[in-house]
């Protein structure tokens, strides 16, 4: 899950937990559902923030290779 997705879960969750007004919806709680949603959209905000930590983005490691071949630069 992205961090993106998790935002959207924690928007759509706190529509439904605050901003819809009929709590039932035949035999579901939709301030429930909305409750879930904003857990799992936070929690998966946690392990995206952590995995782009512990990975991070862009940290190339460069490893000096003795068999390749070399070019000569003149200038």
């Amino acid at each position: 899950m992205t961090i993106g997705s998790s935002l959207f879960l924690i928007a759509v969750g706190a529509n439904l937990r605050y901003a819809v007004t009929k709590a039932t919806w035949h035999a579901i709680n939709i301030h429930t559902v909305g409750l879930i949603l904003m857990i799992v959209g936070v929690a998966g905000l946690i392990l995206g923030i952590y995995l782009y930590a512990v990975r991070g983005r862009g940290a190339a490691v460069l490893v000096d290779d003795p068999d390749a071949p070399r070019r000569r630069v003149d200038y």
